[in-house]
């Protein structure tokens, strides 16, 4: 066991208390990991809120990128001193899921009484996402790492863990895109950035970002949209309409708004799919016309994660990242420290941020 610094929730939404917890050494097929950045995603919020469930105390963050520092028995293919992305996709590799080549909905349960945190009396910690990153250092199963560049920077790196793939493997993964078709990303925050990026590196015709900010809509363009929707027009999707000629063949959501879902099927057209990516709080439910979309042959497709598996796809981004044709520098709003957490989630919370990264500082 070593101690180590954490951000713990001991109350829903109330402020995270830097306190030192114990982390146990890995075991069989498990890595510690020492985390350099990690950074603030939407989901983390919603735990912290209670939104998503689990239980307390608990230690949030599941986008990060670090370096291995110890390695447990019957790991293969990493070293001590690897830089890695740090993700929340934990496969057990014989599920149907995993053998059907979906890992990010493995079958085979967790359980999270057994996790590797403990609080200093030796009370379990609830280890979010099966990561707890919002600490200086990680126990994770090998599946959950992929290796990344030792000289790439790891706030850039930590995006990739989530943001990144969740956005862009729902453009290409989930929806799988075709050249010349026509895309609709609702949201234009940290994962829907990365959706228009996708909709983009996979060569859709029109990209068209909806949001409620104007100015998120000037930063859309400038990640590949090439039109921009104000959410607060009353009918968006007509003007979505006007712009391309008919309904798009994929709309792509990436709030978690559950309300967005009521009308998200309105912006496609025959034959077109909704790509569910955002995820509201567990008590909130959408309503549509199931009569429409089955007369219209449309899809609504459920989307965790981007469909990605991350030891093929994240080293395919850190390629394109690496050749200037993903922006990933671009999506940090803001660094921050362990300490200024809270303030960094208020920060996330106004809408106006990309992404928030808390940079560690290991001397």
């Amino acid at each position: 066991m070593s101690k180590v610094k954490a951000a713990v929730c001991h109350e829903y939404g109330a402020p995270l208390v830097i306190e030192e917890v114990e982390l146990r050494a890995p075991e069989m097929g498990e890595v510690e990991v020492i985390v350099d950045a990690v950074a603030i995603c939407h989901s983390d919020i919603s735990y912290w809120e209670g939104g998503f469930g689990g239980s307390l105390p608990a230690v949030y963050g599941h986008e990060a990128a670090g370096r291995i520092t110890a390695i447990g028995a019957g790991v293969q293919g990493f070293a001590i001193g690897d830089s890695v992305a740090v993700t929340l996709i934990r496969a057990c590799g014989h599920c149907n899921s995993c053998g059907s080549g979906k890992p990010t909905i493995c079958e085979t349960p967790v359980d999270h009484s057994k996790g590797p945190i403990t609080t200093t009396e030796g009370d379990a910690v609830y280890q979010a996402m099966e990561t707890g990153a919002f600490a200086e250092k990680v126990v994770v199963d090998q599946s959950q790492i992929v290796k990344i560049p030792g000289d790439m920077a790891k706030d850039v790196a930590s995006l990739l863990s989530c943001g990144v793939i969740t956005g862009v493997g729902a453009a290409v993964n989930a929806a799988g895109i075709r050249p010349g078709q026509d895309v609709v990303v609702i949201g234009a925050g940290g994962v829907g950035l990365n959706a228009i990026q996708g909709a983009r590196i996979a060569g859709a015709r029109r990209i068209v970002a909806v949001d409620m900010n104007p100015d998120k809509l000037d930063v859309a363009k400038e990640f590949g949209a090439t039109d921009g929707v104000l959410a607060s027009d009353p009918k968006p999707w007509n003007a979505v309409k006007k712009l391309l000629g008919r309904g798009a063949d994929v709309v792509l959501v990436t709030v978690g708004v559950a309300p967005v879902y009521d009308v998200a099927p309105r912006y496609i057209g025959n034959g077109g799919k909704v790509i569910m990516v955002g995820m509201p709080h567990f008590d909130k439910s959408s309503t549509y016309s199931p009569l429409l979309v089955a007369d219209m042959g449309q899809s609504m497709i459920g989307s965790k994660m981007g469909d990605v598996v991350i030891k093929r796809d994240i080293p395919w981004m850190v390629d394109l990242y690496q050749q200037n044709r993903l922006k990933l520098d671009e999506l940090i709003s803001g660094r921050w420290t362990l300490e200024q957490i809270n303030e960094a989630i208020a920060d996330t919370k106004t809408g106006a941020a990309r992404r928030n990264v808390i940079i560690f500082d290991h001397g």
